[in-house]
């Protein structure tokens, strides 16, 4: 395959792993024995590990890479703020969404620099798009968990949405390849923007569902999230 097909490719294949991941939440709901309590906050803690992963592996390294101290910080700050007014305009209006927030703030950027390292024919973009993939499956069953329960929304209603948003996939990295390749700063301040809000989201929404007490797996899966990124940092 030439470059931008295998850009559209491994995009929505790391975008189809939302859906998937909700749809393991709906089989949960269906069957509620599938898993214990632990169990359910075990995934969603592995999800904010997966997302802390994608900050401090990925998102932020290669933003100050390119940036004066002064316009990362102002990047950085600027998106915890950015979602500290969307996580007040969604509680305003009764609409549960940190955690869909999260996902797709970290997936769109990562798309975006996936498009451009292929563009720049980094050999290592394909494990990059595997990381992706990986961090969206344990999202995607947060956040069909958060909307579902929390929201009251038909379940085939959110899964036929995250469908249509891994969508963004391709878009997102066909422009980063056609658009942005050779603009690194651009880049670099879309990651340190979600950096930042991403950051906020996993200590407002997640953190705080995923703890149980006297229980440990929960903390250990925020753990292993990480530690997965990490594996694939290391393997990129």
């Amino acid at each position: 395959m030439d470059n931008v097909t295998t850009v559209v490719v491994l995009t929505l294949m790391a975008g189809i792993a939302m859906p998937v991941g909700a749809l393991l939440a709906r089989v949960d709901s269906i069957h509620p024995n599938w898993l214990n309590s632990e169990s359910r906050h075990g995934i969603i803690a592995f999800g904010g590990g997966a997302l802390l992963s994608a900050i401090a592996l990925v998102l932020v390294p290669e933003g100050i890479e390119s940036n004066s101290i002064a316009v990362a910080a102002a990047c950085f700050g600027g998106g915890g703020i950015t979602f500290l007014a969307l996580d007040i305009f969604l509680d305003r209006i009764k609409s549960p969404g940190g955690q869909l927030a999260a996902m797709l703030s970290d997936f769109i950027p990562e798309a975006v620099a996936l498009g451009a390292s292929f563009a720049s024919g980094n050999p290592t973009a394909k494990l990059l798009a595997a990381l992706i993939a990986i961090q969206n499956l344990p999202e995607g069953f947060n956040a069909y968990r958060e909307i579902t329960v929390q929201g009251k929304t038909p379940g085939r209603r959110v899964i036929a949405m995250f469908f249509a948003m891994s969508l963004l996939g391709p878009c997102a990295g066909l422009c980063g390849y056609y658009l942005l390749a050779s603009h690194d700063l651009v880049v670099a301040c879309m990651m340190l923007f979600a950096s930042g809000g991403i950051l906020y989201l996993v200590f407002q929404d997640i953190a705080p569902v995923a703890r149980l007490q006297r229980r440990w797996m929960p903390a250990m899966g925020a753990v292993f999230g990480f530690l997965l990124g990490l594996i694939g940092k290391m393997l990129v």
